[in-house]
């Protein structure tokens, strides 16, 4: 039995650190387009890396297909998240980092129908700003 718990525990450490892991790389990814993309926030390109950046990731890249998005979609929510939430906190950006988290890009995704104000409004809830 008591292997039995020293294996679980085992399991539950290597899933913790491989979450904490990807939570790190997304962040990295993020914070390196806005890094980027800083004094040229409007580049064509700039949504076309981000919909490159989330199709690597595997759980991002399931609610991507999921939603049937494409490029265009990404490019139409970075131009709403754009208008109203064009500022920074420390590295949270909030029409670059949106992309890279899943209950965020799954909102963005079933509502990309909405305003501009709304959707920003809810990103910034979800990153506490």
């Amino acid at each position: 039995m008591q292997i039995f718990f020293t294996m679980l525990l085992i399991a539950v450490a290597i899933i913790f650190f491989c979450g904490t892991f990807r939570a790190f790389q997304m962040s990295k990814k993020a914070v390196a387009l806005i890094e980027k993309y800083a004094n040229d926030k409007k580049n064509p390109t700039l949504p076309e890396e981000i919909f490159h950046e989330i199709q690597k990731d595997f759980f991002l890249h399931r609610i991507l297909k999921k939603h049937n998005a494409t490029v265009n979609d990404i490019d139409e929510l970075h131009k709403k998240l754009l208008k109203w939430g064009d500022f920074r906190k420390y590295n949270r950006y909030i029409p670059i980092t949106s992309f890279f988290n899943t209950s965020a890009l799954s909102y963005l995704l079933r509502h990309k129908d909405d305003d501009a104000k709304s959707l920003t409004m809810k990103m910034m809830n979800i990153f506490h700003f």
